[in-house]
């Protein structure tokens, strides 16, 4: 069911009509990309997909990753489907042609990640896992160090993990504690301890796993100033061989979903003979390692983007082909019964997961044109977007995690008990979307990200910069008649959050970090959907001027689509500001203030 998992109509409208991607090549870096071959390299990420990614995506439920005799096994056909991503180039893709990459604009690659992701996220993950940690050592690892690894991470050959979290710390940083002990060779530790949950960390469709580990160096100060950043092999390459590094898989988490994607437990130095090898400069690793977190950021919202899209798109297909009931006006049980498409609560559940798809894509591709204006152009310019990006990143992992879990949850209510069953994909894609909000930080943590430091750095320049840009696009809406009262009605949400924003800085001076952070996920909440209403309203003014223009057929069927979802965003999700907006001016500082017995 559902092999229409993803809209290439939709990642060609945002690409070419809302963002102008193919002005990116006003960057030399972007030079050789026009629109003909953006739409030929998103042509090439379908192929992949409908061939080597979507047609194991159950498959790899059913017959899910397993741990046996120190092996772990995951589904046969995933090493065919990587490399059939690194054959295409999608490892790496974004780097310097002379480091074997394709200078690929963000904003394309990012686009294909959400096929890749519709068809797979599963898969797809292992892939841009490696990705991730690859891009890490190209930045920071010295060249004997890139040399040796980069070759067969971006051939696929070879799987790259971020290895952060430990038993006692969890997503505490601060507290991580695994050793680096200096040996006689410069560069090269002795590392021992725990790695919990990590994505990738070992399988049999790969040769070799790279971690990209923090540990803290043998009389490093205590907290996050004393971490240093180590790859740590699973087996070492030594003179053209692959030796025993010493890392060992203890075993395999069993989740409640993503049973293809392995999370593994990993414990280094058992026996005394795990080599670390150190990344660029001691006491530095978190800040080289954010590189690689904040590209897994926006990379989990475009897994939960996806993942969302293909439970709408399963849901559409239903609620098109299921006949259930008759409208409440009809009261003839003779009546031939409707397609449940045609019942205004679908259409509401189905509208909210269109809502929560394409404007979380257009939000992800947003950012990833930042990035790319921050790469290309030099100056204020690159500043400025860098600015937007950091203070966008928060939302950008966090509404598609959240949201999207809300929409494939809608979409398992579209079919009814159908959807529960394993008969159709909603069941798999509802468990396998659930992780995406804990993935590189909690909800929590990305709330207290944003009100805690990403609105005020650089005396809210950051801030300052988006609502202009919001404000452009409010002027542009204003010029279409259709749109003028969505225009106003942003307007007044965006007042309103500067207003709580206000309030809340006087909390902070006033009150102390504890009582100003305390609803921080629900300040989230606030600006991640106020944003979405900027992409929305973003996407409807390019919508209203082509039909004004005289779209007919199928365009104007999309253009006409992308207005109705706009109307939407605006009338049953924006509202929900208000609720925020009364809850944040209250100064009960209830969850503080309790007494944590009274939970009982």
């Amino acid at each position: 069911m559902a092999d229409n998992y993803v809209s290439i109509r939709n990642l060609e409208f945002l690409l070419h009509e809302v963002f102008e991607a193919e002005k990116l090549n006003r960057f030399e870096r972007f030079q050789d990309y026009d629109k003909e071959g953006m739409n030929m390299a998103l042509t090439a990420a379908k192929s992949i997909s409908d061939n080597y990614l979507f047609p194991i995506y159950r498959e790899m439920d059913k017959d899910k990753a397993y741990a046996e005799k120190g092996v772990v096994h995951v589904h046969p056909k995933l090493k065919d489907a990587l490399k059939a991503l690194a054959d295409g180039g999608w490892i790496g893709a974004g780097q310097d042609y002379d480091d074997g990459g394709q200078q690929m604009p963000a904003t394309l690659e990012s686009a294909a990640q959400v096929i890749f992701n519709a068809a797979n996220a599963n898969a797809a993950s292992y892939a841009f896992l490696t990705n991730g940690a690859a891009n890490l050592i190209q930045s920071f690892a010295s060249q004997e160090l890139k040399d040796a690894y980069i070759e067969n991470m971006y051939s696929g050959d070879w799987q790259g993990t971020m290895a952060l979290t430990e038993p006692q710390a969890g997503s505490s940083l601060t507290d991580v504690g695994a050793s680096a002990t200096p040996t006689d060779t410069e560069g090269v530790y002795k590392i021992k301890g725990q790695k919990i949950y990590i994505s990738g960390g070992d399988h049999t469709a790969v040769d070799n796993v790279i971690h990209l580990t923090l540990a803290r160096i043998d009389g490093a100060p205590k907290g996050t100033k004393g971490i240093s950043l180590f790859i740590v092999p699973k087996h070492r390459p030594e003179n053209g061989e692959l030796v025993n590094n010493d890392v060992i898989t203890a075993g395999i988490y069993g989740k409640m979903g993503q049973r293809g994607y392995v999370a593994a437990h990993l414990m280094y130095g058992e026996n005394d003979g795990t080599e670390g090898y150190l990344v660029g400069e001691p006491h530095r690793g978190l800040r080289y390692m954010f590189q690689m977190m904040n590209e897994a950021r926006i990379g989990t919202g475009l897994m939960a983007s996806g993942t969302a899209s293909a439970a709408y798109y399963a849901s559409l297909q239903y609620a098109q082909e299921r006949p259930q009931g008759r409208h409440p006006d009809n009261k003839d049980p003779n009546a031939d019964p409707v397609l449940i498409i045609d019942h205004a609560d679908v259409r509401r559940m189905l509208l909210f997961q269109k809502a929560v798809v394409e404007g979380s894509v257009s939000l992800l591709l947003e950012c990833s044109r930042l990035h790319d204006i921050h790469v290309g152009s030099t100056g204020e310019e690159a500043a400025n977007a860098h600015l937007i990006l950091e203070l966008l990143t928060p939302i950008a992992k966090s509404y598609p995690a959240e949201r999207g879990t809300d929409a494939v949850s809608a979409g398992m209510q579209v079919l009814g008990g159908a959807g529960y069953t394993d008969d159709f994909p909603l069941e798999q894609l509802y468990r396998d979307i659930r992780i995406n909000s804990i993935y590189e930080g909690t909800t929590t943590i990305h709330g207290m990200d944003l009100l805690g430091r990403k609105v005020v750095m650089n005396d809210g320049k950051a801030m300052k910069l988006l609502m202009k840009e919001v404000q452009s696009v409010i002027e542009s809406a204003m010029r279409h008649d259709r749109l003028k009262p969505r225009a106003e009605q942003l307007a007044g949400t965006c007042a309103k959050l500067g207003e709580i924003t206000m309030s809340l800085f006087q909390v902070a001076a006033k009150e102390g970090p504890r009582r100003y952070l305390s609803d921080a996920t629900m300040y989230l909440d606030y600006f991640g959907t106020t944003v979405l209403a900027w992409q929305w309203l973003k996407q409807a003014v390019t919508a209203a001027a082509a039909l004004e223009a005289g779209a007919t057929g199928d365009d104007k069927t999309f253009y006409e689509s992308k207005l109705l979802t706009n109307d939407y965003f605006f009338e049953y999700e924006l509202i929900k500001t208000r609720a925020w907006h009364k809850r944040l001016q209250q100064r009960d500082f209830m969850t503080v203030e309790m007494e944590s017995g009274l939970l009982v």
